[in-house]
């Protein structure tokens, strides 16, 4: 069975990779780079902090946990546990996968990109979803970025989906601490 997963992943990996054209490579790399959504983060924060300056701190403070858990287990944890090669590492793929410009550290499983930015989206709409309209497109925002990492020949699908889930989970982990330490809080100044 795993062997099974394993071949389909690599299979989907070689056709989702295949589809890229020249003009648009520096573009994808780009996108994945972390420099370039400093605007972007800028204008988020602009907004949450509008939406409800008194708890705006507690989001700040949520979201750099919620970063925290996915990129600890995801880079901390897994990948070195796991060992998996990302496909630009592994010898099998040489002159078949496009890759842009860098690899980046051996291991690939599972993506962080995806883990921090999937973090953030589960967090930031959990906590904030109703007072800011289009939250929910930050999903897109980091399904497109995951995607980035197929396309630039750095992480198999399978990696970008679990990255995805863990940070998910770490989004929702982060939530769940920042509303029941915010509430313990409140209870101990109200006594």
């Amino acid at each position: 069975m795993i062997e099974n997963l394993k071949k389909w992943d690599e299979e989907l990996f070689i056709f989702l990779n295949s589809l890229h054209a020249d003009w648009l490579d520096p573009i994808m790399f780009q996108i994945s780079q972390t420099i370039t959504w400093i605007p972007f983060y800028a204008i988020l924060i602009y907004f949450i902090y509008k939406a409800d300056p008194k708890i705006s701190w507690w989001v700040f403070g949520g979201a750099a946990l919620a970063i925290l858990i996915a990129d600890q287990t995801t880079s901390g944890f897994m990948k070195p546990f796991f060992e998996r090669l990302r496909p630009c590492h592994d010898e099998r793929w040489e002159g078949i996968i496009h890759n842009y410009e860098r690899c980046g550290g051996l291991y690939g499983f599972a993506s962080s990109h995806a883990a921090n930015t999937f973090a953030i989206a589960t967090f930031l709409n959990l906590k904030v979803g109703k007072q800011i309209k289009y939250l929910k497109w930050l999903f897109l925002w980091a399904a497109f970025i995951s995607y980035t990492r197929i396309y630039l020949g750095v992480h198999y699908p399978v990696d970008v989906f679990i990255g995805a889930f863990i940070g998910c989970l770490a989004g929702c982990v982060s939530w769940f601490l920042i509303v029941f330490i915010k509430r313990e809080i409140l209870k101990s100044l109200l006594k």
